[in-house]
């Protein structure tokens, strides 16, 4: 009869653990502690180490630590010196993790090993992963005994909820992997929109920021990566934003550097010094809205185009798509597209060159504000001379940065 009451209370012990909890309420939790991973990940490690976008007062930060510690195994000083290194090498050669260089397939799938690879770099790790916490607790605990924590979640999560525990311990082991170092690191460098033209290959996957904490959102993060928020538009949402401005109200966080927000002064009739300044410190805003007027003058050249035979619909698609790409960035080939495409229409030309030009204002570092100024004034000059109307709105625009 005893023998028969003990083995009654291991299966029930094995079936829902000390909880109890049903199946849909064990869902909810996993979806919760998976977020709370996420969150660590993008607000401490990402946000705090890595960028030091913000400030994190001791309690949150310690609590971050010990989380990731327990779900991830993840060292932060790793961590944080391959992900910097990721942005100082990003989509060449020595990008630990850049589909660019190593294929989509082998990022998504294989992130995590990569993590790994480059982790045992000690080169990578003294270079970039100075500042990282190396008190008593990161050096005998967290450091030490990196996956002595998830072994211990395992055990919890078994005893909290029976059987069932290690599927919940395999999807949190699984869950920053596929989604951070995967979808993150992979789709978010090979597939998705992009707000501005930055340097690299980096996309914004969607524009709401929820299931990976606002890592959605990366070209954005690419483009102004020491800010502490990440969305830009006024339709993407940056859940980690909401929890770091959450944190700052209770006194628990605060934000160092955020992403330049262009002012304008309506009725400007000239470009001044304080126009000059707010350009250049705003230079991916100008060169977004200059990409959009590229597409209104497209739109308004089309008519003309489609009615050349000479002209394939497969090289006006192509031609559309390199004129909204960064100048620099054109190898020959595309280059010589465009060439051919500028014999037909030399609206299109005189905005492509129009755009190089602007672009050269912000590179020249040699010369003084007197001459940048003059640059700018007589760029606008000749944009709104040039009877484009699309290139004469956006230099109206331009006079009024401020």
């Amino acid at each position: 009869m005893i023998h028969s009451s003990i083995a009654n209370a291991i299966l029930v012990f094995l079936d829902t653990g000390i909880t109890g909890l049903s199946g849909w309420q064990v869902f909810f939790y996993t979806l919760a502690v998976t977020h709370i991973t996420i969150a660590s990940v993008t607000i401490y490690l990402h946000r705090h180490q890595a960028h030091r976008a913000l400030e994190l007062h001791a309690i949150p930060s310690h609590f971050f630590r010990f989380w990731l510690w327990l779900t991830t195994g993840q060292v932060t000083k790793e961590w944080t010196a391959i992900h910097r290194k990721h942005h100082a090498k990003c989509d060449t050669d020595e990008d630990p993790h850049s589909p660019v260089t190593r294929g989509i397939r082998k990022v998504f799938w294989e992130g995590a090993e990569l993590y790994r690879a480059e982790s045992k770099n000690l080169e990578t790790m003294e270079k970039y992963g100075r500042g990282t916490p190396s008190d008593w607790i990161e050096r005998h605990l967290y450091t030490k005994y990196s996956w002595q924590g998830i072994t211990l979640l395992l055990f919890l999560n078994v005893a909290l909820f029976g059987a069932i525990g290690i599927t919940v311990w395999a999807v949190q082991m699984m869950w920053v992997p596929v989604m951070a170092a995967g979808v993150v690191n992979g789709v978010g460098h090979y597939w998705g929109y992009r707000n501005y033209d930055c340097a690299d290959a980096a996309t914004n996957i969607i524009p709401f920021g929820i299931l990976i904490g606002g890592e959605e959102l990366h070209n954005n993060h690419h483009t102004f990566a020491s800010s502490a928020k990440l969305s830009s538009k006024w339709y993407e949402i940056d859940i980690g934003w909401a929890y770091i401005r959450i944190l700052e109200t209770l006194g628990l966080a605060k934000v160092k550097r955020r992403a330049p927000a262009p002012k304008f002064l309506q009725g400007k009739l000239v470009a001044d010094f304080d126009t000059l300044q707010s350009v250049i410190a705003n230079r991916y805003d100008v060169m977004s809205t200059y990409a959009k007027s590229v597409k209104h003058a497209w739109k308004e050249e089309m008519m003309q185009l489609k009615g050349m035979a000479a002209l394939e619909s497969r090289f006006l698609k192509s031609s559309r798509q390199l004129l909204q790409r960064e100048p620099g960035t054109l190898a020959t080939p595309q280059q010589q597209q465009l060439t051919e495409l500028f014999q037909y229409s030399k609206v299109l030309e005189t905005m492509h060159h129009m755009r190089v030009e602007l672009g050269v204002i912000w590179e020249r570092s040699h010369c003084t504000r007197d001459q940048l100024l003059h640059q700018l004034q007589d760029w606008c000059a000749r944009a709104e001379a040039s009877g484009i109307t699309s290139l004469q709105e956006f230099s109206f625009r331009l006079r009024s940065y401020s």
